[in-house]
């Protein structure tokens, strides 16, 4: 009730102000939130209308912006509406620290920017949401599952533990060693209907690789508690776990399955455990360096099965690594006619990295009715989207004999087959209920969906962690609005930055060390191969590398290297983990690792000849045009710029600088030469 009294009481003071002459004149300028360009029109109705956002979307849907960056979201990973109310909950990581995480409520009837209200701080990775069999809301952190009350006035005193002490962040492996950092430490869970627990213990690392030769089975996937494996409690009669003191034992637990790298996503059909019916997971595989290899899986779980980590990926693929273990022992044959085997029901794209997946059931979207929804993380152009599969009455997809083709965005070739090493493979096909969430140039950062739920109207609600949001998907009327077009860096822009670099020695030095010390050394194998290939000279090498960084979304602003994705991800700041995995003891343990980041920031900072300038402190941005006086984008406070002419020859009054950070863009400049700002606009880099 006094969510509506507080309703009335804005009405009546925005009617008040509207009287008096005080209501805010309207501006022309786009408003910009994580990222996201807000325009005029919205999605949904009445007080659950919210900014329509450009999401290339399936015709009949739209997504409105719930809350952005602006509502001081850092890194929420997942959302499940309150029972009954129109309220709901979400569990924000706060990003890879240890105890930033934060479980919030969220009232989206509230003003924006007061929408969010604490309710329990200082969690350390929490992650799963789940309604239980007795309602009661269940959350997860890397070692606990726990139930609280979300509208108590002090949700903490509400807390009771039922599962704890599962592996979590910090883990010892059977041969003694000791991780500060396990890989997945995350807990995603689910409840069958009758009451018991499904939790995902995800894998150490990404593939159990050891030095050659490997002759022994991947020692943290096996036993009684074996990681990367979906562990299966079971509740005392009536179906409800008791809430533990903390000295008490763990309920019994046994391993359900095992094999599964990383289970994010899962969804149980409401039949089961009925004979026949879907126990789903959507499999995050090994992360190749071949984008298109291996690809995701969707397995159908059944008790006693493996799934293949780390020995088998895609249908029946063998890891080279495991050779020796494929020949002999309990694990002989795995990947082809080991009857503990079970391959995957169906292929998913390649680096999809499915995070979310359930069953829709609701009345706002009746053509959804009962099929199953997963959504894609991943940041590779396979990922960033939503997809919806046909079941069958018992919760399975309807595979395909091949080929079945899949969406890449913003590729030469705009749909692949799904494929192993035998060639073209059965799968089941799937619609895109989000399709283009690419990154576009002043209209919208490329999506990054996490966590999932249907709330009680039908409506379907996302959390993007990368980009600070929450996101409600409603009924749109009319035909779907054009897919926005790619917008990435050119091959001549490539061009034209890596012959800058060519022509200065220091910078080829410095891309020389950085080739060799950091991305041979040290990159190869995480994610990519960079390009190179056998037989290069250095300098072909070298020019590859380059090129390489160039051509990836966000990683490389020239003249800026605080803004790129290659010094966050480097030196770990920000929400998103240091890369390469275990970096941060590089520093310590390899001389010159230092030395290393800084010449990365160097040839970066360096890459365009000029006088690095920042954009002046005040207003939150900047205009810049193009020589014709066309306006090009907005440009935040304190960024930087390479001023290639202080005192514009053609344009009295402005500075002409070098590409900005290419996020500012409207996508509607194309000069390559340099842009145009006005000079009062600009103060030296100290």
């Amino acid at each position: 009730m006094w969510f509506d009294r507080r309703r009335l009481r804005l009405l009546l003071a925005a009617g008040a102000a509207a009287l008096l002459g005080l209501a805010p004149v309207a501006s022309t300028e786009p408003v910009r939130k994580s990222g996201y360009a807000i325009g005029t029109e919205a999605c949904g109705s009445g007080d659950l209308a919210f900014p329509r956002i450009q999401i290339d979307m399936k015709a009949g849907f739209c997504a409105g912006l719930v809350a952005s960056e602006d509502d001081h979201l850092k890194f929420p990973r997942s959302i499940i509406q309150v029972p009954g109310r129109d309220l709901f909950v979400v569990a924000d990581m706060g990003g890879w620290g240890h105890s930033d995480g934060r479980l919030l409520l969220l009232d989206p009837h509230a003003p924006e920017g007061k929408r969010f209200k604490e309710l329990l701080t200082a969690i350390e990775y929490p992650f799963g949401l789940v309604l239980g069999p007795d309602r009661k809301l269940y959350a997860s952190t890397a070692e606990t599952i726990f139930r609280f009350d979300p509208l108590a006035d002090k949700p903490r005193s509400t807390v009771e533990t039922i599962v704890h002490r599962l592996p979590g962040r910090r883990i010892t492996l059977p041969d003694g060693t000791k991780l500060d950092e396990s890989a997945h430490p995350l807990k995603q869970f689910v409840f069958d209907r009758n009451g018991r627990l499904f939790v995902n213990i995800g894998s150490h690392s990404d593939d159990c690789i050891t030095p050659a030769p490997i002759r022994k089975p991947c020692a943290a996937a096996e036993g009684a508690s074996s990681m990367a494996a979906i562990w299966l409690f079971t509740p005392p009669a009536g179906g409800i776990f008791p809430a533990l003191n903390p000295n008490d034992p763990n309920p019994p637990h046994e391993v359900y399955a095992r094999g599964l790298r990383n289970s994010m996503a899962l969804a149980l059909h409401p039949n089961f455990p009925d004979a026949g019916y879907a126990f789903l997971q959507g499999e995050n595989g090994r992360d190749l360096p071949d984008t298109f290899k291996p690809n995701e899986e969707i397995n159908a779980i059944e008790q006693g099965k493996h799934y293949g980590w780390p020995y088998c990926y895609d249908l029946s693929t063998p890891s080279l690594e495991f050779k020796s273990v494929l020949q002999s022992g309990p694990y002989k044959a795995l990947c082809t006619s080991n009857a503990l085997y079970k391959a995957p029901f169906s292929l998913m794209p390649p680096h999809g990295a499915p995070l979310a997946m359930l069953y829709y059931h609701g009345a706002k979207f009746p053509e959804l009715e009962g099929k199953l929804l997963v959504g894609l993380h991943g940041y590779r152009p396979t990922g960033s989207r939503i997809l919806v599969y046909d079941v069958d009455d018992r919760g399975f997809p309807k595979p395909s004999p091949a080929p079945v083709r899949y969406h890449v965005s913003c590729a030469a070739e705009p749909t692949r087959s799904f494929q192993t090493d035998a060639g073209e493979v059965a799968a089941a096909p799937f619609e895109e209920l989000i399709a283009g969430w690419h990154r576009v140039n002043g209209a919208r950062p490329q999506g990054a969906p996490v966590g999932m739920t249907v709330a009680e109207d039908g409506a379907i609600w996302l959390v993007e962690d990368k980009n600070q949001t929450v996101i409600r998907i409603d009924r749109a009327s009319g035909e779907a609005p054009q897919p926005l077009p790619c917008d990435i860096r050119s091959q001549a822009q490539i061009d034209q930055l890596a012959a800058l670099v060519a022509k200065d020695a220091q910078n080829r030095d410095r891309l020389t060390t950085l080739r060799k010390g950091l991305v041979e050394k040290h990159c190869l194998g995480c994610h990519s191969d960079f390009g190179l290939k056998p037989g290069q000279s250095d300098a072909e090498k070298d020019t590859t590398v380059l090129r390489f960084m160039l051509s990836q979304d966000g990683w490389i602003y020239p003249g800026d290297p605080d803004s790129g994705k290659l010094r966050t991800r480097l030196r770990g700041l920000g929400a998103e983990n240091l890369m390469p995995p275990g970096g941060e003891k590089l520093p310590k343990t390899e001389p010159g690792y230092a030395r290393l980041l800084d010449y990365a920031d160097s040839l970066v900072a360096r890459m365009v000849p000029g006088t690095r300038m920042r954009i002046k402190p005040g207003l939150p941005q900047r205009k810049f045009f193009n020589k014709a006086n066309k306006e090009c984008g907005e440009i935040p406070a304190a960024k930087v710029v390479v001023v290639t002419q202080s005192s514009a020859v053609d344009k009295p009054g402005f500075s002409r600088f070098f590409r900005p950070a290419d996020p500012y863009l409207n996508g509607e400049c194309t000069d390559d030469d340099g842009y145009y700002i006005r000079q009062e606009f600009l103060v030296p880099v100290q």
